[in-house]
């Protein structure tokens, strides 16, 4: 992977912790998690005239990407109602690279050698780990939260599977990116609409400023993503946005008050190790 791919998909994940720490504060979380992709799309909105427009090829990809994001939402807010941050981040994110992996690699033709394959394995291994005594309860790991956080992880594989191909059939990632944003914030703000009812409008209009912080690292996070994915293998960008667990482990531990434990510290270890192998490859 070239350098600066590799330097900017690192940020992208800083930027995807950073947001994701945001559901935590202010509002009921889904209705945190809808402002943010409402103020995403509003942010991307002023880039669509300088992108263009996706080809019919790439749109049955961006409708199936709006459809699995809006499951990941609802996955990531649920498991965020019962876990805490530092437990519910890796887990989700965690399951991720390694489904991803497979299913790019059997499926698209992705080719990943021996290191690549040994960095995201002991990557995914350290964020389990980091996992592990993440919650309230640290004799056990909340059922529910846990379940909630591995629907999420199938979220996530899926469309990273589906905006990788999509866009590369796109042949223009940011066209793909914008219209992807700005699809998802109209459903997302229709659903929360039919959920919360208009109540809903009022609540995340005194919120507004965190929710367009929210935007702004939630575009720039996936924005990246999706452009790495057509210059590099799915599963290589799809493992490296999960490096992010150290920044929500950093956010967890030092902004929520979350605990710092010796298992924490080993897990940050391997994810590191695993980055370095990943970087070999």
């Amino acid at each position: 992977m070239d350098p600066f791919v590799f330097a900017a998909v690192l940020f992208a994940a800083a930027c995807h912790a950073g947001w994701n720490a945001l559901i935590k504060f202010g509002l009921e979380p889904f209705t945190t998690t809808a402002l943010i992709a409402v103020a995403s799309a509003i942010v991307a909105a002023p880039f669509a005239p300088f992108v263009g427009i996706p080809p019919p090829i790439a749109w049955p990809w961006v409708i199936a990407s709006v459809i699995l994001h809006l499951g990941y939402y609802i996955g990531l807010t649920e498991a965020y109602r019962t876990g805490d941050l530092g437990q519910v981040y890796p887990i989700a994110r965690g399951s991720a690279p390694l489904m991803t992996a497979v299913v790019s690699t059997s499926l698209l033709g992705d080719a990943l050698g021996v290191a690549g394959w040994l960095g995201i394995i002991v990557l995914a291994g350290g964020i389990f780990l980091m996992s592990l005594r993440g919650g309230r309860n640290i004799a056990k790991l909340d059922k529910r939260a846990v379940r909630f956080a591995l629907f999420t992880a199938v979220t996530i594989c899926g469309y990273s599977v589906v905006d990788g191909t999509g866009a590369r059939l796109a042949g223009n990632a940011h066209a793909y990116a914008v219209w992807l944003f700005l699809c998802d914030g109209l459903l997302m703000a229709t659903f929360a609409y039919l959920r919360r009812g208009p109540g809903v409008v009022v609540d995340m209009a005194r919120y507004w400023k965190s929710g367009l912080i929210g935007g702004m690292l939630s575009l720039a996070a996936y924005w990246i993503a999706i452009w790495a994915m057509t210059v590099a293998p799915i599963a290589i960008v799809a493992v490296l946005r999960e490096t992010s667990v150290l920044f929500g482990a950093a956010i967890a531990v030092v902004f929520l008050n979350e605990p710092l434990r010796a298992t924490r510290i080993a897990a940050a270890v391997m994810i590191v190790f695993g980055l370095a192998l990943i970087r070999l490859q």
